[in-house]
């Protein structure tokens, strides 16, 4: 048996689409690995849940309360049903210390959060609608997006995106449409293309101007 098949067997839990796994706020007691199914990341707002982030398999999360034992900063719910490593404080030391590998991803995790953090910030300012999911869209396109014929092409789900930027589902899809009449973005079946991000940037600033 591998050493990910003992681990699976160790700790590995099943999840239902919907079950909270915990709330801002609550102490932490246990980090977790995303083995299958995805995982949504909230914020509690006086205007609803903000979803921060969709993790996958691979992506680990909650692992901040056990590293400065401060009550969780931010709630998690089960987007899908899925099975999830659940690692408490004892044996997450035992990892860092007997795995080097595992402290850098973890380094390597947290920068790459803090930067996603101050973007995310960075949409929310923004006033228009269509200039947050734009901006979004962009980021995403030069951060992660795979280089086509057609442009940068982004897998991002459109459902889930109300929830990131703070927005309901219809002003997301009326931006969505302005976007695509624009001929700023394309929707295609793998998700959305940026042909040109240079002129979806002069797009955003022209929105802003006339905000």
């Amino acid at each position: 048996m591998s050493g990910e098949d003992q681990l699976s067997q160790r700790f590995g839990r099943e999840f239902p689409k919907g079950h909270v796994l915990f709330r801002d706020g609550e102490p932490g007691h246990e980090m977790y690995v995303v083995q299958s199914g995805r995982v949504n990341i909230t914020k509690s707002l006086q205007t609803g849940e903000l979803v921060l982030a969709t993790l996958g398999p691979g992506e680990f999360f909650g692992e901040m309360a056990l590293l400065n034992n401060q009550p969780r900063s931010a709630g998690a719910v089960m987007a899908e049903d899925g099975r999830l490593l659940v690692v408490d404080p004892r044996n997450f030391e035992a990892m860092i210390r007997g795995n080097g590998e595992i402290a850098a991803r973890l380094i390597k995790k947290l920068s790459g959060r803090l930067q996603e953090a101050d973007e995310q910030i960075e949409d929310l300012l923004l006033h228009n609608p269509t200039s947050r999911v734009v901006q979004h869209l962009v980021r995403a396109s030069q951060r992660r997006g795979r280089a086509t014929s057609k442009g940068a092409l982004v897998a991002v789900k459109l459902d889930d995106l109300h929830g990131r930027l703070g927005l309901t589902p219809d002003a997301v899809a009326q931006a969505i449409e302005k976007a695509v009449k624009s001929r700023v973005i394309m929707l295609v079946p793998e998700g959305v293309l940026v042909p040109d991000a240079g002129k979806a940037k002069k797009y955003l600033q022209f929105l802003e101007k006339n905000a």
